[in-house]
């Protein structure tokens, strides 16, 4: 397997879980693999990544925030 053929494998430093059932729901979020805050909305991911020192200038790129269990606009349990 040649270099270009394997598949890249991102490892951003943010990491939003999965939509928690809760009044309201909330979503876990992580840098550098340690829980810091419990998100209930987008505007609150960005403002924990912020006072963490980690600036995200786009919140769908892989590089840099990893969204688990749907995307930016997830915030209601399926």
């Amino acid at each position: 397997m040649t270099e270009s053929a394997s598949p890249y494998i991102s490892h951003p430093r943010i990491m939003v879980l999965g939509v928690q059932p809760g009044k309201p729901p909330f979503r876990i979020v992580e840098i550098d693999g340690e829980m810091v805050a419990e998100a209930r909305s987008l505007a609150e991911v960005l403002e924990v990544a912020a006072d963490a020192g980690v600036p995200i200038h786009d919140v769908d790129d892989p590089d840099v925030v990893r969204w688990v269990g749907g995307d930016s606009l997830t915030w209601n349990p399926h």
